[in-house]
């Protein structure tokens, strides 16, 4: 398929498909998110948009989280749709890679991307994790999983490697040290630096505001009545 437009209208439905009935945070809307904001980094960045936008379209087709911790099988499955609409071998090469990277494993891992175009995507993947939507996704991720959304006897923990990673299985607060919390300064481009900061705010402001409320903090006033 030589033609882009119709290379990246056939990935979209495509993903469409595959994402519709997700509900734990990784749904169409989702990725549509990530794919606006790539697309916007990517223009602020100069960063090839066709890369950035089939890459942003297929950095979730396969997520290890939903196929047994396998990270293989996420860039295969983009590599396969692209082999099969027939994209250029490059094309592929690039976006493979960057689908390969994207994903975020653990507070001891460095996962820079080495080209622009893999900044842009991870970066606005890391952006729809934090913030008010950067909630939400994880209290709906938490509650797929089963999880409690807060148990103050299990810690947070900083996992060292991948595979501590993807055997983790706290509740859903953890995630905010563990994860969340960590994405701003692992951002790539200078633009998802600037647009973080408001971010990264409500998410602590959010965070100490929970345990305010577990604990009771907030009915001190009321109690001294």
């Amino acid at each position: 398929m030589n033609d882009p437009t119709a290379l990246l209208e056939a990935t979209q439905a495509f993903v469409q498909a595959k994402h519709g009935s997700d509900s734990s945070g990784h749904d169409w809307w989702h990725v549509d998110r990530v794919r606006r904001m790539a697309l916007r980094l990517a223009a602020a960045e100069g960063a090839d948009p066709m890369t950035v936008e089939l890459a942003a379209l297929l950095h979730d087709i396969a997520d290890w989280k939903f196929h047994d911790g396998n990270a293989e099988i996420g860039p295969e499955a983009a590599r396969q749709w692209l082999v099969s609409q027939q994209a250029d071998a490059a094309l592929i090469q690039a976006v493979c890679e960057i689908v390969a990277g994207v994903t975020f494993k653990g507070a001891g891992v460095a996962t820079e991307m080495p080209t622009l175009e893999g900044k842009c995507v991870q970066d606005a993947d890391r952006l729809d994790a934090i913030g008010a939507i950067g909630i939400g996704r994880a209290f709906a991720f938490g509650g797929a999983f089963g999880r409690a959304m807060y148990d103050p006897e299990i810690s947070a923990q900083h996992h060292e490697d991948f595979t501590a990673y993807q055997k983790k299985s706290g509740p859903t607060l953890n995630h905010f040290p563990e994860k969340l919390f960590l994405l701003k300064d692992r951002l790539q481009t200078a633009t998802a630096h600037r647009i973080a900061e408001g971010r990264h705010r409500f998410l602590e402001e959010f965070y100490e505001r929970f345990l305010a409320e577990w604990r009771g903090d907030d009915m001190a006033e009321f109690l001294e009545c």
